[in-house]
């Protein structure tokens, strides 16, 4: 049985190192419109390899990764204007709830909060 993304709750985002090999990670994200948000610590293995390409693909997955829907090819970028975190962030935030308040606060607690890294992910035309 596939799980579309709208109604998923973890996204298995794969990018890509140089050298073209496929790096999955299993990521919360919140759906807004035409793009997919999420956040990330900044000197994350995923966000290193994006600062180098945008290339991407996603599928639903569980928490662990497991593959609940098929691969799609898209896009993903790394968000630098205060407006696009804050609407990222509020996607986030009403998706996630209490979740991300404690996300935040831990983000706070070890003072990476402005170390973290927010993405926009292109959701892909079905």
């Amino acid at each position: 049985m596939t799980t579309p993304l709208a109604h998923a709750r973890y996204l298995n985002l794969i990018t890509f190192r140089k050298n073209g090999q496929a790096v999955e990670t299993p990521i919360w994200f919140a759906p807004q419109g035409e793009w997919l948000y999420a956040v990330s610590s900044g000197d994350a293995g995923k966000i290193k390899r994006l600062k180098n390409s945008s290339r991407a693909r996603i599928a639903s997955c569980t928490v662990t990764g497991k593959l609940l829907g098929p691969w799609q090819d898209t896009e993903a970028f790394i968000l630098t204007e205060p407006k696009d975190i804050q609407r990222a962030w509020r996607a986030m935030k009403d998706r996630y709830g209490w979740q991300m308040t404690l996300l935040d606060t831990g983000a706070r607690l070890g003072r990476r909060i402005h170390e973290r890294a927010w993405l926009a992910i292109r959701k892909p035309t079905d």
